[in-house]
């Protein structure tokens, strides 16, 4: 008896693509003539091939078709990590510093980040994160008051901004950037490098239901690594 759910639809494709019934770059029936083979409504078949389409297997192009990709794609997943956590899994010992907080208006290059008019009012924090003692993670935080009305007030002294955030808010998107900066004289300072050193910097921006809640920067002390698993 031929499958009736979509998960066993998509199960029974994905077996048959595995074994050559349709190679790389091979064209897979159309969802009608598929859904009559599995005795099941189009809508079902549909949703098999949208979740294979996501899992990179294969793809789909008006008038072309649906084909099995040559290479399928792979996609890396980043979680948003607290640093205590971080830093605890290395075996270090965990400490922070809040080193600047004030309320202010955007400056033109965070307004665009945020996508938010220059007249918004935002909580600005300048902290430091460290392992046994020495300097881990410099993070430069501006949050969105109309997403997070509570952190006006709230006292980041002892608890640093992101695990304020993890326990109020939750976010919906997220956009993050990698890239190597030169250390300026300020961060040398706070990370006990010398000013020109290549650091490696996250720029993330997150939001909740297309609201902007924050936009961050960590700088990292030299010869930090990311790993990921795709």
């Amino acid at each position: 008896m031929p499958p009736a759910t979509f998960k066993a639809i998509k199960a029974d494709l994905l077996r048959r693509i595995q074994h050559g019934e349709w190679p790389p770059g091979g064209r897979l029936p159309d969802e009608v003539d598929l859904a009559g083979a599995y005795g099941v409504a189009r809508t079902t078949v549909g949703r098999a091939m949208r979740e294979l389409v996501a899992d990179g297997l294969i793809e789909r192009r008006r008038k072309a078709g649906t084909r099995v990709r040559a290479a399928p794609l792979r996609s890396a997943r980043f979680q948003i990590p607290l640093v205590r956590d971080e830093i605890t899994t290395l075996g270090a010992a965990y400490s922070y510093r809040l080193l600047a907080s004030d309320i202010a208006d955007p400056p033109a290059g965070v307004a665009a980040a945020l996508r938010i008019g220059p007249a918004a009012r935002l909580r600005h924090l300048l902290c430091l994160h460290f392992a046994d003692g020495a300097p881990y993670q410099l993070e430069d935080r501006w949050i969105n008051l109309a997403a997070a009305p509570d952190a006006a007030e709230a006292d980041f002294s002892a608890q640093g901004p992101n695990e304020w955030l993890v326990s109020k808010i939750p976010f919906t998107s997220a956009e993050i950037g990698f890239s190597a900066v030169a250390a300026s004289a300020a961060q040398s300072a706070h990370l006990a490098c010398e000013p020109g050193t290549a650091l490696f910097c996250i720029d993330r921006r997150t939001e909740w239901q297309r609201q902007p809640v924050t936009l961050v920067r960590l700088i990292y002390r030299e010869g930090h690594r990311l790993t990921t698993r795709y």
